[in-house]
């Protein structure tokens, strides 16, 4: 068994877990359903009362005029940005060097639409006012990314969401929203996602990261945006005969979810600081401001996949299933609070904390 089937191997024979929600199989779109009327009505291609009263509902909670429900927020995005771009006669967008269109998309945006991005800040950093200030002429749209994921879900402060919001608008430039993770930034900023999404043109929301749905996204802006994103929808094959699989499931566990957000926060929070306080152990940031952030290892991968490996088997808790080197000597993974945090007792989290500065100490 290789290093990375050995510790998959003894994270999946846990009991309990640090992040996350659970296991993605069948059970989460059976349990949606257990509720439902068999004789509730199917969308059809975009229509019907069960996809409108959604999209109706989200663009209520997001505070903007309309809402489309997409398949995928790669999508989404991408025709957010083409539409934009369109009403703008230009043919340039900007946002982070790590944004998902940059590092996931296989370059989607400039193959399908032709539209260019510039690179905002470093990778290593958040984008800030000046970078928009200094950012070259004939920028269609800014996007922004809350939190920005690939540097541990670090956050803007929301004075400068606000100044950076003014000068788009004085500007006429437009200012697009990935708030794939929204809901799980509004404990720290203290807002309500009406509140951010106003500073905004279009917001794109996710409901399958932390509201832990099957699959979907939501697009929202004003009534005229909304339209045009309908038509690229249809055009992009968005339009499946019927998509009422994933509202459900978006709807069902967004009503679940949507008020524990502050919960996840705090128990971020809290594991953080477990995390800290171990030898040759950090994370970005030190103290989170989401349910996420990253777990960053002074240690080789092939010694910290043995350390994790044995920390899993003897205290049946998993930490991760998966380590990315950063070189010879370190490591990282990723880590998202959801509901299976609160379900381990706090004596089994100091047994794992306790074990793992351990074995670190001895190395």
């Amino acid at each position: 068994m290789n290093h990375s089937d050995l510790l998959k191997s003894t994270y999946n024979q846990s009991n309990y877990y640090l992040a996350n929600h659970g296991k993605r199989n069948i059970n989460i779109l059976k349990e949606a359903f257990e509720t439902v009327d068999d004789d509730m009505q199917s969308d059809m291609y975009g229509e019907g009362q069960i996809i409108e009263a959604f999209q109706d509902k989200i663009a209520s909670f997001l505070g903007k005029e309309k809402a489309v429900f997409f398949p995928s927020g790669t999508m989404a995005q991408q025709i957010a940005l083409r539409i934009w771009c369109d009403e703008k006669g230009l043919r340039e967008v900007a946002y982070h060097p790590l944004s998902h269109l940059e590092i996931h998309e296989e370059d989607g945006l400039k193959e399908i639409h032709q539209i260019e991005p510039t690179l905002l800040a470093d990778k290593d950093r958040v984008i800030e006012l000046s970078d928009i200030i200094d950012m070259k002429e004939g920028i269609a749209c800014v996007l922004l990314e809350l939190p920005q994921r690939e540097i541990g879900g670090q956050l803007p402060s929301y004075e400068t969401l606000t100044q950076i919001s003014i000068y788009c608008r004085a500007n006429d430039i437009k200012l697009h929203l990935d708030g794939a993770r929204l809901l799980e930034v509004l404990p720290y900023y203290k807002k309500t996602a009406a509140e951010v999404s106003a500073l905004f043109d279009s917001v794109y929301v996710s409901f399958y990261k932390g509201i832990g749905g099957i699959a979907g996204a939501i697009l929202a802006g004003d009534e005229t945006f909304i339209d045009q994103s309908k038509v690229w929808k249809r055009r992009h094959g968005g339009d499946l005969i019927s998509l009422y699989p994933y509202i459900i499931t978006a709807d069902y566990y967004f009503e679940m979810r949507k008020n524990k957000m502050e919960q996840y926060f705090e128990e971020a929070k809290e594991l953080a600081a477990f995390f800290n306080a171990c030898h040759g152990v950090s994370t970005l940031p030190t103290v989170p401001v989401s349910n996420m952030f990253h777990v960053h290892f002074s240690y080789p991968k092939e010694k910290m996949v043995a350390v994790l490996a044995n920390v899993h088997k003897q205290t049946e808790t998993g930490i991760t299933a998966n380590l990315k080197e950063i070189d010879d000597t370190s490591c990282f993974f990723e880590l998202s609070l959801g509901d299976q945090y609160g379900d381990v007792p706090k004596k089994q989290i100091d047994k794992v904390f306790k074990l793992l500065n351990e074995y670190l100490v001895k190395h």
